[in-house]
């Protein structure tokens, strides 16, 4: 049952106070304060106390959280001050005693293991090819996107100048995992005994630079074919620069550079640069090699002609002796 009391105050003689709002003052917000005694229970503030309080407890608030924002932005600057200098300071190329820097491209010195000794056979010549642009050409359409086209006489050509006479390398600009299939699909035999990537070579004046020094071969014995003048800068004299391969099917190149190779085989050249030499003053070399040899096979046919005119006489001679 309830009962009305002084003020209007209705009391619920259950569980439940009830508010009557007949004849009841509206109060502001509650905010909870303890007694001056320390320990007592806390009593309501009115109106003006609790926009005091409101305004102080806010402006706490606003405080600590500017005050935990900056805390943060100090942290994060000097975190990514910290971590600048490591990577300025760990990461930035050697220097040497003048203060140049000392940028080792490729990262290993020997990029090739030691030649074989017996009773393996390790083959007198290295033949280092570039890959695109000499052996594929890269073509992209709209039906495949890219792919690498095989130019026309590949397969005879790296049958041609493998093992026995040259021992095979591709060194490449191309990344590994680009070429890596690419080389699989070209060379189902193994006639290309290693494989060189971009990694391996020295990044110049935005050049992808081949290294031969770095390849653990004599290079009396090294030949570079390649298309690029600024891949072979380091090591000219052992290069032997052709045109790009622009993809035509009608090309014969790798069928002239097999006879070409392999006439340097067989004459066992003691320093194949005194031979890239010579033909390095030709804007074709092949062409230059082809006609070369035409011309030593026409002296040998007009040597082997004169030849057979003083036999006959001899043997004539002696036949009218007898």
């Amino acid at each position: 049952m309830a009962a009305v009391g002084r003020g209007g105050m209705c009391v619920w003689h259950g569980l439940r106070p009830k508010i009557c709002s007949a004849g009841v003052p509206r109060l502001g917000p509650v905010r909870f304060t303890s007694t001056s005694g320390g320990g007592g229970a806390a009593a309501p503030t009115g109106a003006s106390g609790s926009t005091s309080g409101g305004s102080s407890g806010r402006a706490a608030d606003d405080f600590s959280q500017r005050a935990m924002k900056y805390t943060f932005v100090a942290f994060g600057a000097i975190f990514t001050g910290v971590a600048g200098y490591l990577v300025v300071s760990w990461g930035a190329p050697s220097v040497d005693e003048t203060g140049k820097e000392m940028i080792q491209e490729p990262s290993r010195d020997k990029l090739l293991p030691d030649p074989l000794t017996e009773p393996y056979f390790q083959p007198p010549y290295t033949l280092v090819l570039e890959m695109t642009g000499v052996l594929v050409h890269p073509d992209w359409t709209y039906q495949t996107g890219w792919r690498f086209k095989k130019r026309p006489g590949v397969n005879l050509f790296l049958q041609q100048v493998g093992p026995p006479l040259f021992e095979v390398v591709v060194y490449t600009s191309e990344q590994g995992f680009t070429a890596y299939p690419i080389l699989d699909s070209l060379d189902p035999q193994g006639f290309i005994m290693y494989r060189l990537f971009r990694d391996a070579t020295r990044y110049t004046k935005g050049h992808h630079v081949k290294d031969l020094s770095c390849l653990n071969r004599d290079l009396s014995k090294v030949i570079l074919v390649d298309w690029s003048e600024e891949a072979c800068s380091l090591q000219p004299r052992n290069a032997l620069k052709l045109r790009k391969w622009d993809g035509g099917d009608e090309d014969r190149t790798l069928l002239d550079l097999a006879q070409f190779l392999r006439t340097i085989g067989t004459s066992e050249v003691e320093d194949v640069r005194t031979v890239l030499d010579y033909y390095r003053q030709f804007e074709d070399p092949l062409v230059a090699f082809k006609e070369n040899q035409k011309r030593l096979q026409e002296e040998k046919q007009l040597a082997s002609i004169e030849a057979v005119p003083s036999q006959r006489s001899w043997t004539k001679g002696l036949w009218k002796r007898n």
